[in-house]
């Protein structure tokens, strides 16, 4: 599973890497579109672990992810308002929804220790992976600056979900 886990997190960081590089850099609506994608998978996913999981760190984790991408949903969908910006849907932020959806086709068939691992093990590699792509892709092509510092504003509390992400991991015997 661990493989797959980071697999996943490496395709993701990649393919919004390879994706623009290859083309036109993402638009504003696009990255929109991507952010709040990003967001609601870690929201859906800290859900289910909060109704699954066994360890008291994982759910105390997953109810923090929830909290904490749903506040960044918030403020995205308020500012894209505001700007009168539609999300414009794409392949990174369809990939990311299917990508979602089949972690938790996944998560849903674990219990126990095994579901508390996955869980954390995703969320390592998830947000490794929504980091370099905030650093490499997001950021450094969103033209209006009230989006650009939104990604720079929220950029610390993503670092943050990393390295609580891997203390959690490390005590449930990962890497």
């Amino acid at each position: 599973m661990k493989r797959s886990v980071c697999l996943i997190g490496a395709i993701l960081g990649a393919s919004m890497v390879v994706a623009w590089a290859q083309g036109a850099a993402p638009t504003d609506p696009q990255i929109a579109a991507i952010v709040v994608a990003a967001n609601q998978v870690d929201i859906d996913a800290g859900k289910l672990a909060g109704r699954k999981a066994h360890d008291r760190a994982v759910r105390a984790f997953a109810k923090r992810m929830v909290t904490d991408h749903t506040g960044v949903n918030q403020s995205a969908v308020a500012l894209v308002h505001k700007l009168h910006v539609t999300p414009e849907t794409n392949a990174t932020s369809e990939s990311l929804t299917s990508g979602g959806n089949e972690n938790l086709a996944k998560l849903r068939k674990l219990r126990g220790a095994a579901f508390d691992k996955a869980y954390i093990d995703h969320e390592v590699a998830y947000h490794q992976s929504v980091l370099d792509a905030m650093d490499k892709v997001l950021i450094p092509n969103a033209q209006n600056s009230e989006l650009k510092a939104l990604l720079v504003k929220v950029r610390p509390a993503f670092v943050d979900h990393l390295e609580h992400a891997k203390q959690i991991q490390a005590s449930l015997g990962g890497e």
